[in-house]
């Protein structure tokens, strides 16, 4: 009797009771269910469906190799550019992605968030794993060109691809967890998200290489750039995909292995912060939205 009432109480929890992004995880079949819906509307009523996910970065490809690489003679720089270029632009699509819908995830589902509970931190967190798969596509069209060339990875060339695409990942859920929750009470948030995701091709060595900026840039600007996530990010994925093809003279990011776990402690911080702050003004969501 006595470990009836135990396993009663112990089963039994405060309504509402919240763990954070614990308690989204421990119900991952809901959370499942978002992420398959919002992937299903995409291609909803489309005849090609999940076709053109293969299509749009074959194409992007091409152009690429004409417009920049041949017109603009970037072939001759860059050996093997519109690859360099192709898998740059990978990890700030699923950075901006993640990003920009984890910001409006909790104002774009405010019927839902009004009506029942749960996890509210379900939405960025649903929004980053979209991302994430809509981003499987190109991963594969990059990896297909790759291996057309003459991609032959590495263990580390794996393990650089594996680290750039998890600290994206952690990056994304914490800027959007701390941007969605300001973003139900100030709008104004999601207008600087657009700013940041504007700026974030340029701020890394996407449509440049890294030496670009360490001939003009003083030094502690260039660590402060090597700083950056999403560089070490992109140089991580471009060590995975771009260096193996052997490119000419190219050596990789100074200290990249360092500064990559540098920039996933810095992810993870972010998360740690954007965690809190979602917390912090929870709340007040309900009312807000």
């Amino acid at each position: 009797m006595q470990q009836a009432r135990t396993l009663d109480a112990q089963r039994m929890t405060t309504p509402g009771a919240n763990r954070g992004l614990l308690e989204v995880f421990r119900q991952r079949y809901l959370l499942s269910l978002i992420v398959r819906k919002e992937v299903q509307i995409r291609y909803r009523g489309s005849i090609f469906g999940w076709l053109w996910s293969y299509v749009k970065p074959l194409v992007q490809f091409v152009v690429f190799f004409v417009a920049i690489g041949v017109f603009l003679g970037l072939n001759d720089r860059v050996e093997f550019f519109p690859i360099y270029l192709l898998s740059g632009i990978t990890v700030v699509t699923f950075f901006n992605e993640a990003f920009s819908n984890g910001t409006r995830s909790l104002v774009d589902n405010a019927a839902l968030i009004k009506k029942i509970y749960l996890p509210r931190e379900m939405f960025p967190i649903a929004s980053m794993m979209i991302a994430a798969v809509n981003t499987v596509p190109q991963i594969i069209v990059v990896v297909g060109i790759s291996l057309f060339f003459g991609w032959a990875p590495s263990l580390a060339s794996v393990a650089a691809i594996v680290l750039a695409l998890v600290i994206i990942a952690v990056l994304a859920s914490g800027l959007g967890l701390f941007f969605g929750a300001i973003n139900v009470t100030f709008r104004d948030a999601q207008s600087f998200v657009e700013i940041i995701v504007m700026v974030a091709i340029w701020a890394s060595p996407v449509m440049y290489e890294w030496t670009q900026v360490a001939r003009v840039a003083p030094e502690w600007l260039f660590v402060l750039y090597r700083l950056n996530p999403i560089t070490a990010a992109v140089e991580l994925f471009h060590y995975g995909i771009w260096f193996p093809l052997g490119p000419g003279d190219a050596s990789p990011l100074p200290d990249l292995w360092m500064y990559g776990l540098i920039a996933l402690v810095t992810s993870l911080a972010a998360l740690v912060i954007g965690q809190l702050v979602f917390r912090r003004l929870e709340g007040r969501f309900a009312q807000d939205l």
